[in-house]
């Protein structure tokens, strides 16, 4: 019987709900489809961060790297700890050590759902460069606390880190509806934007059988919300496949839903996947958080893996869910019923 080991990091807040509902329906779907996980949880979090000053050991990453994936529940508490501190401690070292360079988060209504728009026959796969861009991290701040004070902020993008991602966005498309948009902001960025679309008209000339269309960041939020269902996989860069899928997670109807996967496509190192909420302090202690979004990005994980029956019966339970009702408006029902609900249609 095929065993994988799982790291898992509930985090903080409702981080710590949502990955006990997933880690439940993940074992179920296991052990119907004949295989085993064996999960190892890690208290990092800010709680840990306000006891020994680090959002994970110095060994973490190397704690990490023995695992076969991934399972993160939502990291940030900001009344304890900024969360410059907590992203750049923890999720970031993640991304960047293990190079998960391609963020996949996929955005459409689930049965039973009512989204914002008119459109509701959308299926959107978002793909995000996620390990250098705008959130590299290079730059830094002098004369602070001056009236001379300056904030640099670089954002970094290689050839390798580019091409990679469009690449990897195009297969995703072959194998969907054929139809790739490209994301940028090339008529003011001139150099990083400018580049980013010259690769991808470059490769555009490998993949002739997928529609290539290149959007500026501006026209890209008007278009999903306005003609939603006209979009099959959308590239961007770390800052604006950031803002774009927060918006696909409001048109499917809220973050509870929202499930996302940060792959390392060639496997030389475990990939994470994790819910796209936040920590949601306000409501951590009520029970209600939607453990749908956690759930899905565990479904996410066992595809990855190879387990796709199971992924897909899970897929299945919670769409069986939400038909019913239960789990489709965000505080109405509570953590234990949703995820009651999809264990018994499991």
């Amino acid at each position: 019987m095929t065993n994988y080991r799982i790291a898992l990091i509930p985090g903080d807040g409702i981080g710590r709900d949502v990955t006990a509902a997933a880690w439940s329906v993940l074992q179920k779907a296991a052990d119907k489809a004949g295989f085993m996980l064996d999960g190892k949880e890690f208290p990092w979090s800010c709680a840990f961060y306000k006891e020994t000053g680090a959002m994970m050991p110095a060994d973490g990453i190397e704690t990490l790297r023995g695992f076969d994936a991934i399972l993160l529940g939502a990291v940030g508490w900001p009344a304890e700890v900024p969360d410059s501190v907590s992203l750049h401690g923890l999720l970031l070292p993640i991304r960047k050590s293990f190079v998960q360079y391609a963020n996949i988060r996929p955005h459409r209504l689930l049965p039973g759902v009512q989204g914002p728009l008119r459109s509701a026959g959308f299926d959107i796969l978002c793909i995000r460069e996620n390990t250098e861009g705008e959130y590299s991290g290079a730059g830094g701040r002098v004369h602070q606390g001056t009236a001379d004070e300056v904030a640099v902020e670089t954002s970094i993008f290689t050839r390798t880190g580019v091409e990679r991602i469009l690449r990897f966005a195009f297969e995703q498309a072959r194998a969907r509806r054929g139809k790739l948009a490209s994301v940028t902001k090339s008529n003011a960025q001139k150099f990083s934007m400018v580049f980013w679309d010259e690769i991808t008209r470059k490769l555009a000339d490998e993949y002739a059988d997928v529609e290539v269309t290149s959007y500026h960041i501006d026209a890209m939020a008007a278009r999903m919300v306005m003609a939603p269902e006209s979009l099959d996989v959308v590239v961007a860069s770390n800052l604006f496949g950031d803002i774009l899928t927060d918006l696909g997670a409001a048109i499917q109807g809220g973050l509870g839903f929202a499930a996302s996967a940060n792959i390392n496509p060639d496997r030389s190192a475990p990939s994470m996947f994790e819910p796209v909420h936040g920590s949601a302090p306000d409501i951590a202690h009520l029970g209600i958080a939607n453990p749908i979004a956690a759930i899905w990005s565990g479904a996410m994980m066992l595809d990855h893996l190879g387990e796709r029956a199971a992924a897909g019966a899970i897929i299945k339970a919670i769409e069986w869910t939400t038909a019913c009702g239960i789990g489709t408006i965000q505080g109405k029902d509570r953590t234990e019923a949703i995820t009651a609900s999809i264990l018994a249609q499991l």
